[in-house]
Formats: C-alpha cells, sequence, structure tokens
C-alpha cells in the first residue's frame, strides 16, 4: 500500500539541511540581495526546505526566483538565447529549441518510481529501492549545476483555489525548461503560501540538463519519489522528460485520486473541450488517447477550448462530473498539423503575435520553421533534429531523414487559441457529460461506440490498444495502452482499476447528469474492411461529426443500436449530422462498412485484454465480467451472421431478441 512521506526524503538527505534556520544561512550565502528578497516572501518552511537542499545538492553559481513578473518572464526568454538553449526565428516571439538528436522523446527505460521494500509499483513501469535510488541521485546530481543558474519558480497544476488543483515548484538549470513552465502553468508565486496550507501538499521537481551531451544519455535518468512527491530529471533535454509539472506530477495526482480520494477523484490523461449542441448549448468533453493519436486534434475541433492533454476531475454536491485543466497551454505534437484538420491552430503558428517555442522542426535559411505534414511545399534545405538537412536525404539505413522528428512539438498558451474558454480559469470546472476513450486501431473497432453503462464504459478505457508512436524512444510496434494513462499510472493497475469503477460506478453521480462513455478510433483502414488500399476510411474532419453525435447522445436526442461492445449510431442520425455539420454526404454503403462488426477481430481483441489482465494481481472482478459478456454476445451474433456482422444485422438481431 501506497504511503505518503514514508521512508528518507533524498533530496534533503543529500542537502543536509533539516531546519528553516539552515535553510536561511543558506539563501544568505547563494543569492543576491534582490532573489533572497523574493525566496523570504515564501512563508512555508516544508517548501523553502525544498529549495534549499536543491541548492545544496546542485551547487548552482547562482540561483534566480521567478515570481512571474514580466520583468522576470523576459528575464528567462533573454537566458534561454543566452545559454543557446532556444534561438530567434523569423516571426517576432517565436523561438525554435532542439534536443539531443538521440532523445526525442520519453525515456521510459530510464524512468523509475522510487519504491519503499513493501510497496506495489505497476507492472507496466519500473521501480528502484530507495536505497539504490538515494545513491545514484548522490552520484549523478552532486554538483550538477556548477557553472550554471538555478532557476525556481512557483506553479499552480489547475485554477487557483480549485479542489483538485495541486501546487509545485519547478527547480531547474535550463532556461527553456522554465520558459516552457511559463506558457504551459499557472505562475502562483504570490498565492502559493495559500495554496499549500489550503490543499495540505505540494510537489518538487529538480531537474539539470548536465552537460547537455550526447554521451551522458546513457546516464539519463528520470526518479519520482511518490512518498515525498518529489522528481529527479538528471541528463535530459526533452520536455517530456525534464518538465516534470507535466508528466511526473500527473503521475502524484494520480496517486492522490486513487489513495487518498478514490472513488470521488480523477487524474487522466485527457482533453477537455466543449461541443456546441442545438439551440447554442455546450456539452462538455474529456477523452483519453496516447500521445499522437489524435487527442489535441480532437481537443481543437471543439468549439471551446480548455485543455488537450491533462484533466482534474471530481464529482461535486450536486452530483454532478467536474474536471479542470491543470495546465494553461498545450505542448503539442505538430507533424500533419495543415490548414485542412487545423485551420485555427495554423492561423497561430503562421502569423506574428503568439508566443511559441518549436521543437524539432526544420528550420530553413530564412529562420522559417516547416514541418512534415504542413500541406506545405518542403524547403531544399535546412536544419533540423539531426543537423544540416538536405532534401533527399537518408540516414546509415538508407531511409530517407524526414523534415521534422514525427515527435515535434510546439509549446503556446491556450489563450491564443481562437477557440480557447476562459473557462479553462474557473476553479469550479467544467460539468461534464461526455468521456472518449481511443488509440491508434487500425482494424478493429469502428470509429464511435458508446458503452451501455458504467462499467462497461471502465472497460472500454481500460481495453485502449494502440500503435507505438513517436513519443517514446525506441517504442516499436502496437501495444496495450489501458485508459491512455498507462505510463503514468504510479501504483498498482488493479487499484487504479478499482478507482476507475467507484468513481464512474459512484451513486452520488446524479441521474441527469451520467456521462455518456465512448470508444472513438480515428485509424480503420480500407483494407480492414475489405478493401485494398492502406488509406484511412473518411476524412479528419470527419471527428466533428462523431462528437456532435456524442453531445446529442448525452442529450438523448439520436437513437442506438445495441452490439455486444456498446451501442453504434443509427444511419438516419449521421447521414444528417455530415450534411449540417461539415457540409458532406455520407453514402449508407460507407456507413456500412465503418460500422460493421468484424467478429474475430474483436474477439482476438478481448481475448488479448483477458489474458493481460489475467497476469495482474487483485484486478476487479468486474472487469473480467464485462469482458466475457462481451465475448458470448460476440460469438451469439457470429452464429447467426457469420464473421462480419453489419448495423443492419444487428438491428435485425436486436428487433427480434425484443419481441
Amino acid at each position: 500500500m501506497f504511503v505518503k512521506k514514508k521512508g528518507i526524503d533524498i533530496v534533503q538527505e543529500i542537502g543536509g539541511i533539516k531546519s528553516f534556520d539552515g535553510a536561511h544561512s543558506l539563501f544568505e550565502k547563494t543569492l543576491d540581495r534582490e532573489n533572497l528578497s523574493k525566496i523570504l516572501k515564501i512563508n512555508q518552511q516544508d517548501v523553502l526546505l525544498k529549495i534549499a537542499n536543491s541548492i545544496a545538492m546542485c551547487r548552482p553559481d547562482s540561483v534566480f526566483i521567478n515570481t512571474g513578473s514580466e520583468e522576470d518572464r523576459q528575464y528567462i526568454r533573454e537566458l534561454a538565447l543566452k545559454n543557446r538553449e532556444e534561438a530567434e526565428l523569423a516571426m517576432k516571439g517565436h523561438t525554435i529549441h532542439f534536443d539531443l538528436k538521440e532523445e526525442q522523446g520519453r525515456i521510459t527505460d530510464r524512468t523509475y518510481y522510487i519504491a519503499n521494500e513493501d510497496e506495489d509499483v505497476s507492472s507496466l513501469a519500473n521501480k528502484t529501492l530507495r536505497g539504490d535510488a538515494l545513491k545514484d541521485i548522490r552520484d549523478k546530481m552532486t554538483g550538477i549545476m556548477r557553472g550554471k543558474e538555478m532557476v525556481v519558480g512557483f506553479y499552480m497544476r489547475g485554477p487557483v483555489g480549485s479542489p483538485v488543483s495541486n501546487p509545485a515548484i519547478e527547480i531547474t538549470s535550463s532556461a527553456y525548461v522554465s520558459h516552457s513552465a511559463e506558457i504551459l502553468y499557472r505562475n502562483s508565486y504570490l498565492h502559493f503560501d495559500k495554496e499549500v496550507e489550503r490543499l495540505g501538499h505540494f510537489y518538487t521537481n529538480i531537474h539539470s540538463q548536465g552537460k547537455n551531451r550526447s554521451e551522458d544519455l546513457p546516464d539519463a535518468r528520470v526518479y519520482m519519489d511518490r512518498s515525498h512527491q518529489t522528481t529527479y530529471s538528471i541528463n535530459c533535454t526533452y520536455a517530456g522528460n525534464t518538465l516534470l509539472l507535466k508528466k511526473g506530477n500527473h503521475r502524484f495526482s494520480v496517486d492522490k485520486a486513487v489513495y487518498e480520494n478514490r472513488g470521488r477523484e480523477l487524474s487522466e490523461h485527457m482533453f477537455i473541450t466543449g461541443i456546441e449542441g442545438p439551440g447554442g448549448r455546450v456539452t462538455w468533453f474529456a477523452g483519453a488517447a496516447p500521445s499522437g493519436c489524435g487527442k489535441t486534434t480532437t481537443a481543437m475541433a471543439g468549439h471551446q477550448f480548455i485543455g488537450d492533454d491533462l484533466a482534474q476531475m471530481w464529482i461535486d454536491e450536486k452530483g454532478a462530473i467536474r474536471s479542470v485543466n491543470p495546465e494553461c497551454g498545450i505542448f503539442g505534437i505538430v507533424e500533419d498539423v495543415n490548414r485542412e484538420g487545423d485551420p485555427g491552430l495554423m492561423e497561430l503558428l503562421k502569423n506574428e503575435g503568439t508566443e511559441i517555442i518549436w521543437s524539432n522542426v526544420l528550420v530553413d535559411e530564412k529562420r522559417i520553421p516547416h514541418w512534415t505534414g504542413n500541406g506545405e511545399e518542403p524547403p531544399v534545405k535546412g536544419y533540423n533534429f539531426q543537423g544540416q538537412w538536405e532534401k533527399g536525404m537518408t540516414d546509415k539505413n538508407g531511409k530517407p531523414v524526414p523534415i521534422s522528428h514525427p515527435n515535434a512539438r510546439v509549446t503556446l498558451a491556450s489563450k491564443a487559441l481562437l477557440n480557447y474558454s476562459p473557462r479553462n480559469e474557473d476553479p469550479e470546472g467544467v460539468i461534464t457529460r461526455v468521456f472518449t476513450y481511443s488509440g491508434r486501431d487500425s482494424d478493429t473497432m469502428p470509429p464511435v461506440r458508446v458503452a451501455k453503462n458504467p462499467d462497461h464504459g471502465v472497460v472500454i478505457g481500460a481495453s485502449i490498444v494502440s500503435a507505438a508512436t513517436a513519443t517514446e524512444v525506441g517504442a516499436t510496434g502496437v501495444k496495450r495502452a489501458p485508459w491512455a494513462n498507462a505510463p503514468f499510472i504510479p501504483g498498482s493497475l488493479a487499484d487504479y482499476m478499482d478507482a476507475q469503477f467507484k468513481f464512474f460506478g459512484n451513486n452520488k453521480i446524479a441521474k441527469d447528469k451520467q456521462p455518456v462513455m465512448a470508444g472513438l478510433n480515428y485509424f480503420l483502414t480500407d483494407k480492414a474492411r475489405g478493401g485494398t488500399s492502406d488509406k484511412l476510411i473518411g476524412e479528419k474532419r470527419d471527428v466533428k461529426v462523431w462528437l456532435a453525435w456524442l453531445e446529442r447522445r448525452a442529450h438523448d436526442e439520436v437513437g442506438v443500436i445495441e452490439t455486444p461492445v456498446g451501442e453504434i449510431p443509427e444511419y438516419k442520425d449521421l447521414k444528417d449530422l455530415f450534411r449540417d455539420i461539415i457540409g458532406k454526404d455520407y453514402p449508407e454503403a460507407l456507413y456500412t462498412k465503418q460500422f460493421a462488426l468484424y467478429i474475430d477481430n474483436i474477439t482476438a481483441r478481448v481475448d488479448l485484454q483477458i489474458a493481460a489482465y489475467g497476469k495482474e494481481k487483485n484486478v476487479p472482478g468486474r472487469l473480467l465480467e464485462v469482458l466475457n459478456e462481451q465475448k458470448e454476445g460476440l460469438h451469439a451474433v457470429k452464429g447467426i451472421f457469420g464473421p462480419v456482422v453489419t448495423p443492419a444485422d444487428l438491428y435485425k438481431y436486436n428487433k427480434e431478441k425484443t419481441v
């Protein structure tokens, strides 16, 4: 069982400072007058001890306390340029950052949870015992900031005043990391003391890129100390490994939801967006998808954008599920972002007026960024993630070198987006009525299906399978991606699943606020449905129709056809929505192709989940009950209609069952 504050606090053990007087003495020795004045306006002694011990361990030449003022923000921007972590582009306010060419994604193989002797850690993650972590962190981080300036920032992961927001400190020697934090999170220096006192906890993130050399990458590490809610990032540059306010602290928030507020709170890898329905109403969605699987695109397709990556949720006193975004910016994959699929985002990327950090794209001789799938003719040469680039260039294996890395990113503030909703800063969050789960599924599930009850909805989330993406270094093939949150679940997968069942099955959720829980799939191919092409069935813009249908389903305004794996739309509703939402004809033959059940594929998928979860300890029995129920239903319809079952078959089958 996970217990907070169990075992030694590693940074305090290495730093050796255990009293406020000791912290104050160190601050006087290492900070100049201005920064000393800033730090002493923080009164929470535990916070000051964390900072003091970080200084004592890392031994920077100087310390800058970032208050979030425009003056401080500008200092950090200039420091990033001075340190050559970023370079100016032609567009005012745009800069480019390049990570080490061997570190273009999360280093999951070098990412560890620090565990106590008797502590369960997710079977999908790496762990190391506290004593071993202490030895390695002492070895790698002691003196790692010599010759560098430490930047300390104070942030809220979520709006100030929200019941599920989390205060966090970012301590880094990278001005790029600090610059990114200023865009993506709410600098709350002025509120930090009160928020820590109100919520009773804070997270600490300690990072240094070290000498920033490729040869040091084998020694790169990311450690997460769940007991003391502290992350350590060593010899890394990629934001997913260094900006631990993001996924590192997300992991701590998952722990808080699972072990402190089970059944009342969730912390998810989800977008939050609002879809307008008839009469101008707005229905709020939250949706899970592994990185690189369309999460940002789906969020942008909404009429009112709140977030594209993370969500904190709770059940309010009136029985509604409410959500807030821990972030106030996006760190989004830019590959295939173009005017056809993402017109609003493209306006920001191609015009002045928005502060943007680009990473790992191609920069041409005019200092203009280019990326794969932007719908434009690429330049003949430039500089990209691997160095100098020319058209037709190949790697050592003879494969073409793309103009940008598949995991190339843009960092910008959410408020710049044309569909940005100021509700992002509402501490009360938004009432969330639809939850979606999706991955890169080329051959199995239909474009959209709805769970018949909350338990079946949890199983849809637990059963995400996705092709591996470029967000993880060295990842290949197809793998399970439960809730799209698997890399960020610190404890037992069974505990996390139990928390999902208890949350969505909580009898405090009002009947008129029960969420629709759905599976989405944008990646069905023609070949998977009897054709010969690897092209996708449908278009990128079709997502607007699937979301519109779900919005109406949340208000009981559309019919459904029941299947063994969820409810699917009726053709008549989709035909009208395609016409009304995106001005497109939707032939019934295409509907049949997209929504037919290929029974053997789905059964194999169910068997995969049964086998995988059967290896986990203490998995809630309800999961296997639902999966076996689905399997029996699939077997029954196959026995009547054969291996391919159309919506017309299912309509007939359901009608006969009710007679």
